[in-house]
């Protein structure tokens, strides 16, 4: 295509993922989008142009500072009109080179996920690319191929995780398409078993560690991994007690100092061993919304896992 001088632009391309990355093309306003993507390609000595990305740039200047907005395949006429977007004019463009075609990619949903192993005090964190009208029960299919199970038949829940606590325990059958990676944590882990065969009396609760601020009007700060836990019908809190000290392989000395609260909006009503700990949760269904958490009060103390990426 012929550049007319009164057409021509330069716009400065900048990688996505390493904003200091950067080159500049002399193009012209009318280019389309095939247009654009080819010289980029080509200047990046890339054979397949349908593999660049290209974002807008944020308004400061640099795309991590806000949340970046990837142009979808073809999604410009001429250069000039994504240049204008939303009435700012720019000549900084943003691209990556992706894995697949971004015609393809447009038709998944990528998802990170977090897997903590049932034995094991490492996490793992999976990219998992499906299509978008797959389900929860897929992904975790396309995770029992990735990861290192206790035991052949150990079944998998994922779970929606929030400032240290549990938001969600996801349906099999639900639409990956809206679920939100960010600023969530998407969690997988095995379901133990004590927890597939519930009695009708018994309760499955959220637990969450916390701390308390010194000052006059102390505030929860919620910390570490939250868990789910079965609690039976008449058991005290000493006996609780017992099962969560062998479960988190706390220390006799450590847990000793660790107290036990019932959790309701933020503040702790804190429980005596002889008290019956399922007196204090209401019934609940498996997806339904927890009034109240067993919160444990004790230090911060760092986790023991390590975080790994596998893409």
């Amino acid at each position: 295509m012929l550049q007319h001088g009164d057409n021509r632009q330069v716009v400065h391309f900048c990688s996505l993922e390493f904003p200091k990355d950067e080159f500049s093309l002399e193009l012209s306003k009318l280019n389309n989008y095939d247009d654009v993507v080819k010289r980029v390609a080509s200047h990046l000595n890339l054979d397949d142009p349908s593999k660049i990305r290209l974002t807008f740039a944020s308004h400061n200047g640099h795309a991590k500072a806000n949340k970046p907005q990837p142009i979808q395949y073809r999604g410009f006429k001429h250069l000039s009109d994504i240049l204008a977007h939303k009435n700012k004019i720019t000549d900084i463009l943003y691209y990556e080179v992706l894995d697949i075609p971004l015609p393809k990619l447009q038709g998944l949903k990528t998802l990170k996920v977090a897997f903590h192993h049932a034995t094991k005090d490492d996490v793992v964190i999976h990219t998992i690319r499906l299509p978008k009208q797959s389900t929860v029960s897929d992904v975790i299919n396309d995770l029992k191929t990735k990861v290192e199970l206790s035991h052949k038949d150990a079944e998998l829940r994922l779970l929606e995780i929030s400032f240290h606590k549990i938001n969600k325990i996801f349906p099999l059958n639900e639409k990956i398409e809206n679920i939100n990676d960010q600023p969530w944590t998407l969690r997988a882990e095995e379901i133990p078993e004590e927890e597939k065969n519930l009695e009708s009396q018994d309760r499955l609760i959220h637990v969450n560690h916390f701390t308390l601020g010194a000052s006059w009007y102390p505030v929860l700060h919620n910390s570490g991994e939250p868990f789910l836990f079965v609690i039976r019908e008449g058991e005290t809190l000493a006996e609780v007690k017992i099962r969560i000290q062998k479960k988190l392989q706390v220390p006799d000395e450590e847990f000793s100092k660790w107290k036990f609260a019932s959790l309701s909006l933020g503040r702790p009503t804190y429980l005596q061993d002889s008290d019956v700990v399922c007196n204090r949760f209401q019934k609940s269904g498996l997806n339904g919304y927890w009034g109240q958490h067993l919160g444990l009060e004790h230090s911060d103390t760092t986790s023991k896992q390590s975080c790994t990426a596998n893409q």
